[in-house]
């Protein structure tokens, strides 16, 4: 597990509090069909219906899986050249 493109892995990344909102942050890298991509995602504890009472383990869980759900689900338009 040297390179996580290879594994198409989701990784943690740390919790942090902006404002009054709790976040869960982690980081995606991954190999497919000769594309390799990297994102962020921040997911909403609150969202994922998680009360900061929650063990760590069980709020970095819920939310990985939500934000692979919604990564997955996200439906990507190319900007264009135009916009340059």
């Amino acid at each position: 597990m040297e390179d996580l493109a290879e594994n198409n892995l989701i990784k943690f990344k740390n919790i942090t509090k902006k404002k009054e909102t709790i976040y869960a942050n982690f980081k995606v890298k991954g190999l497919r069909r000769g594309v390799e991509f990297s994102a962020s995602i921040s997911v909403d504890i609150s969202a994922a219906e998680m009360h900061p009472g929650e063990t760590v383990e069980n709020i970095v869980q819920h939310c990985a899986q939500i934000g692979i759900k919604e990564f997955k689900n996200a439906d990507f338009e190319f900007e264009g050249i135009s916009a340059l």
